[in-house]
């Protein structure tokens, strides 16, 4: 005869309690069927099984890596992994894309979820793609995004300019122009702070053995700072980028009033020459930006010169190069904001270098160059070589000289600059120069100085109408 129903329950009653899910022997009933052992052999084991089951189904978080100070370090910084885990992970793992093995490994940081894998110098043979993964008992995580390490500073730097400008509305879109002469296959632009991934672009090779890559941007917010680097690499080592870029801000303008745009000495120079760009504004902007039209490079920045209650900044771009010719604005801005104002008035900076092709421009003054007030004056600016046009500049005026389309006529090309009628406002020091189309902010050399004086009594002008005599008797 097999054991008595009372002692199969206690058997299963003490197996329970092993479990911790029956709470006493005594507390089991006696003298139950075979069927009633049964289900208390279920009833006591159900909570077990199901919380086993539990944590074999539970999910293990996918873990998150990133590198410190950023995914593009120079050559011999240091730089530091990190893993971002479970809080119960065990030991984290630092797999690098092509090798099985871990390459390191690391437990948690104390209590945290996360491991830290420093490497002291980046190095060319450190650069590549990485992932990692954590382990808790005996089970393990599935591996993070991966992280794409690179190290830059092993090949020159390419250039970075904004076309057309790097002036850009509130909405509006820009294109990045990063390009080289060192022939890259690929071209790679960086957000400056790390926002967003970098992209990356197929470099073009220009007819001239120039590569670039065009990166459009837009719409362009002025909610951040829109700062940009880029550099170059070859297809055979994507991992090992050249040195980075300048780094390129846009701006951000129309958001408050323009300021003033004035030049010392004047707006026509002579190479070599001291030449300084004056920036105002009755607005308190404690930052301003000298841009010039067309070139694409960086704007120049400046703090805050408080004058007369008017806050400014000089620009000194002296001693004067031919590639500084050109039109420039400037703008006013807040430290602590990416705004800009609305651009000042275009100022023009023309340059007197253009080689001689004969002898300089002469200018002479009709009926002569001494007139009564109210008498008409003309100035004459002639030349037997070619020029497209004629610019007459007043020594002392900073503002822009006057400008004509030269006409060709016996055998020279001249332009007439009338004075009329003439006032002691126009006695001065004259020049004039001539230009080409191909090179609008690049003049010839200056002619002679013409000394025009304006001197004597008025000229009474005679009036077109003549009105009746008030003290007339008739």
């Amino acid at each position: 005869m097999g054991k008595p129903p009372a002692a199969g329950i206690l058997w299963v009653c003490l197996f329970c309690q092993f479990l911790w899910f029956c709470p006493s022997v005594q507390a089991c009933p006696v003298g139950s069927s075979a069927m009633t052992i049964t289900f208390m052999v279920l009833l006591c084991l159900g909570p077990r099984l199901g919380q086993m089951t539990h944590v074999q189904a539970e999910t293990l978080l996918t873990p998150i890596i990133w590198a410190e100070p950023g995914p593009e370090v120079a050559q011999g910084k240091p730089v530091s992994i990190w893993c971002q885990g479970s809080q119960h992970a065990d030991q984290y793992f630092l797999y690098r894309e092509g090798v099985s093995e871990p390459l390191r490994r690391e437990f948690p940081m104390g209590p945290s979820n996360k491991a830290k894998f420093p490497f002291p110098h980046m190095t060319y043979n450190l650069a590549g793609r990485y992932f990692c993964l954590y382990h808790r008992r005996t089970r393990r995580s599935i591996p993070s995004k991966p992280l794409d390490l690179a190290v830059t500073g092993m090949f020159n730097k390419p250039s970075l300019v904004a076309l057309p400008s790097p002036i850009v509305t509130s909405g509006g879109s820009v294109t990045l122009q990063c390009g080289s002469w060192q022939a890259f296959d690929w071209f790679v632009l960086c957000s400056e702070g790390g926002e967003g991934h970098p992209r990356h672009l197929d470099a073009q090779h220009q007819a001239d053995g120039w590569f670039q890559a065009l990166f459009p941007v837009d719409p362009v917010s002025p909610s951040h700072r829109p700062t940009y680097r880029c550099y170059g690499y070859f297809s055979s080592s994507p991992y090992v980028w050249s040195t980075s870029s300048l780094i390129l801000e846009l701006l951000i303008s129309g958001v408050s009033r323009k300021p003033s745009l004035s030049v010392l000495p004047g707006p026509v120079v002579a190479p070599g020459q001291s030449l300084t760009l004056q920036c105002r504004s009755d607005v308190s902007y404690d930052r301003f930006a000298l841009s010039k039209e067309g070139a694409g490079d960086p704007p120049q920045y400046l703090a805050r010169q408080l004058q007369e209650g008017l806050s400014g900044a000089d620009f000194a771009l002296g001693p004067v190069r031919p590639s500084h010719g050109g039109r420039y604005t400037c703008y006013g801005g807040h430290t602590l904001s990416s705004k800009w104002s609305a651009p000042s008035d275009l100022l023009d900076i023309l340059v007197a270098v253009l080689p001689p092709q004969g002898p300089a421009p002469t200018l002479s003054a009709w009926p002569g160059p001494t007139v009564a007030p109210g008498e008409n004056v003309t100035l004459r600016c002639q030349s037997p070589s070619l020029f497209d046009a004629f610019l007459l500049s007043k020594e002392g005026e900073a503002g822009p000289p006057l400008h004509l389309r030269s006409q060709h006529q016996d055998g020279v090309f001249q332009a007439n600059f009338p004075l009329r009628p003439a006032t002691l406002d126009h006695g001065g020091t004259y020049r004039c120069y001539g230009s080409l189309g191909s090179t609008p902010f690049l003049l010839s050399h200056p002619s002679d100085p013409l000394e025009l004086v304006v001197t004597g009594a008025a000229v009474t002008l005679t009036p077109s109408v003549e009105t009746p005599d008030s003290t007339s008797d008739d």
